[in-house]
């Protein structure tokens, strides 16, 4: 199991270059898309990262205009990190490039092994939920 991950994730590693960011900011970006604005210490929490590391992410997305920050509505002394509409425009087209690879590899599986794969994803989500459990980590960070 432990190859079949590293394996995995190395593969998904290659697709999501193509998206022309960094691992780092990637991730980063990912979290603000899906989650929606966080405060920078949040997010660098949620990265398993410093503040002034995840500064230095920021800054970067924030020069290619894929994330900004904005006061936080209640709060005048917290900024929030969130996607701009390109940064969540870049998030959606690697998340299809995710996906069609996937779909390609599935159909080029036999049906039965495809069928089972399939049935069997259902339970992914409970057990990254029991991973993050394990791990003493939040839904976000």
């Amino acid at each position: 199991m432990n190859s079949f991950a590293i394996h995995l994730l190395r593969s998904m590693r290659v697709v999501d270059a193509e998206a022309g960011l960094t691992p780092a900011r990637l991730s980063a970006l990912s979290v603000v898309h899906l989650v929606g604005p966080l405060p920078l210490g949040r997010l660098a929490r949620a990265e398993g990262v410093s503040s002034p590391t995840m500064s230095r992410v920021v800054d970067a997305l924030c020069e290619l205009g894929l994330t900004e920050r904005r006061p936080h509505e209640v709060n005048g002394r917290v900024t929030l990190v969130a996607a701009t509409s390109a940064g969540s425009a870049l998030m959606t087209r690697a998340a299809a490039r995710r996906a069609d690879v996937i779909a390609d590899a599935l159909a080029g599986l036999p049906a039965r092994q495809r069928d089972s794969l399939v049935r069997n994803t259902a339970h992914y989500p409970a057990l990254v939920a029991g991973v993050r459990d394990a791990a003493g980590l939040s839904r976000t960070g």
